[in-house]
């Protein structure tokens, strides 16, 4: 199933900073161990925000779920998630 997600992060100012370095750090492993595995498959930067929009291709609600929830910066965003579906149009699809 696809899914395309905004995640936009919203880290407190009075975070440690080795504390937000150490997160942002196992973010990007954990993100990048995602793309590598197919799961993540597009990141986009929003620009002039700390916000990306992502598609995920995973087997269902359940997995995406798991994923999110175990985002490093997980408990500092706010996320939303829309399933989508093949158009009748696509001609990739066909």
């Amino acid at each position: 199933m696809l899914f395309h997600v905004r995640m936009d992060v919203h880290i407190p100012h009075d975070l440690d900073p080795d504390t937000r370095a150490e997160i942002i750090a196992r973010e990007k492993a954990y993100s990048q161990d995602l793309q590598r595995a197919g799961a993540w498959p597009h990141i986009w930067r929003i620009v002039g925000e700390y916000s990306n929009y992502s598609i995920f291709d995973v087997a269902d609600n359940d997995e995406l779920h798991r994923i999110l929830s175990g985002l490093p910066l997980f408990p500092y965003m706010t996320i939303a998630v829309t399933p989508l579906a093949t158009h009748p149009s696509d001609i990739a699809a066909g």
